[in-house]
């Protein structure tokens, strides 16, 4: 099943009037997220989670753009992280009920292992019950160990996702839809779901590749988020994707790019940066430099995991607060 072609102003238009992805994305400048759990935890496989409504307000009080909860249904010793404990979807409609502005995204939606027509009930029942504040960041999975307990072929996760992809994208943006898959159903006109989405769209950004081509996820879907190359490949990695989605897309259309990775956030906050496995080593003041090299090069969004550092979270949080996103507000 082939995804439906998007009309690039009137997605554009949608896309606007939605409280997460205004808050989050804009040409020309840059926000911060976090990824969840908001504890570090450098040396156990699992946090805690205490605190972890106090921390999430404290997050939306100091002005994050975003939290962003990852997908990680079973704990597999040999890749040694649990994520955040809890099922996304459960997780962003609890703390929805204790914040008020900051914006709720999954990093991201294992799809290929996920129902299209119920994850669409929920994405939107979410958006409604958060006004807004929902982003669904989708990914095809890194952990071949998950596959065999669903049922699924590892090596057909990529032919799932686009497929999963399309079945989600029809039944929660359009009404009475028609569609016909060979894994998902089909529908002839004579079901609608609901609720829709708030405000009509819910932000759908790829969190890696997916198992697709970079020119697939700009036509499709509504942004990207990747892993951050070293600083002097920012502009190319920055221009191939704005590229394909004017190639793709028509010049007039916007559409963010993110990076994301761990953060080991030391106490001198002039020490340099540099790249770990999965992410940067830096001081505040440093990582701010780092990030407006990004910004300039196109890069719209950054999510930042500091679970791997072994400094106090809250003191984490304030001196990004302090150091980071006056340079970098929310919108």
């Amino acid at each position: 099943m082939e995804s439906r072609v998007q009309n690039p102003v009137h997605d554009h238009f949608a896309l606007a009037r939605q409280p997460a992805y205004a808050r989050l994305f804009a040409p020309a400048k840059l926000t911060v997220g976090l990824i969840l759990p908001l504890e570090t935890h450098p040396d156990s496989p699992a946090p805690t989670m205490q605190d972890h409504v106090e921390m999430a307000q404290k997050a939306d009080n100091l002005g994050f753009a975003a939290l962003w909860m990852r997908d990680v249904p079973f704990y597999y010793p040999s890749y040694g992280d649990v994520g955040q404990v809890f099922d996304p979807m459960v997780y962003i409609a609890y703390l929805a009920a204790y914040t008020s502005r900051i914006a709720l995204g999954t990093a991201g939606i294992v799809l290929p292992m996920r129902e299209p027509l119920i994850l669409a009930k929920q994405v939107a029942s979410l958006d409604q019950l958060s006004r807004g504040r929902m982003v669904i960041g989708m990914s095809s999975g890194d952990r071949p160990s998950e596959y065999p307990l669903f049922g699924i072929d590892f090596e057909t996760r990529g032919d799932r996702f686009r497929d999963a992809f399309s079945v989600y994208k029809t039944v929660i943006e359009e009404s009475f839809p028609h569609f016909a898959s060979p894994r998902f159903g089909s529908a002839w006109g004579t079901l609608d779901l609901v609720p829709k989405p708030a405000y009509e769209r819910t932000p759908a950004i790829a969190v890696g590749h997916a198992q697709q081509s970079l020119a697939w996820i700009a036509k499709n879907m509504d942004g990207f988020i990747g892993s951050s190359p070293v600083t002097h490949q920012l502009p190319a990695f920055a221009t191939q994707w704005h590229t394909l989605v004017s190639e793709s897309c028509g010049a007039e259309q916007f559409k963010p790019l993110g990076i994301g990775g761990f953060l080991d956030l030391v106490e001198d906050p002039n020490e340099p940066l540099i790249r770990t496995r999965g992410g940067f080593r830096s001081g505040s003041k440093s990582l701010a430099s780092f990030l407006h090299n990004a910004q300039n090069a196109g890069v719209n969004h950054v999510s930042l995991n500091p679970k791997v550092s072994r400094r106090p979270y809250s003191e984490l949080m304030d001196e990004l607060a302090a150091d980071v996103l006056p340079h970098f507000p929310s919108h």
